[in-house]
């Protein structure tokens, strides 16, 4: 039996894991702004009137552009 206050141990090597998608995405914008974003990742809530709540309803709901934003920051945080 496993102790509750053990760390999952399959979450330790990820770095994405307790960084919630509105973090991963203002860390972005703050680093690449909305433009560069957009042209980095081409998607529409990026690209034509961007705001942070658009873009989280459209990544919450399309897996492959979540994954390319995930990506994205892993790379700009170095891991």
């Amino acid at each position: 039996m496993k102790d509750q206050n053990t760390p999952d141990n399959t979450q330790l090597n990820n770095p994405l894991h307790g960084v919630k998608l509105a973090e991963i995405l203002q860390k972005l914008v703050a680093q690449y702004g909305w433009e560069e974003l957009g042209r980095r990742i081409n998607i529409r809530c990026f690209n034509y009137d961007p705001s942070i709540k658009s873009s989280l309803k459209f990544l919450r709901r399309t897996p492959w552009a979540r994954e390319k934003v995930e990506r994205l920051y892993l790379k700009m945080i170095g891991k």
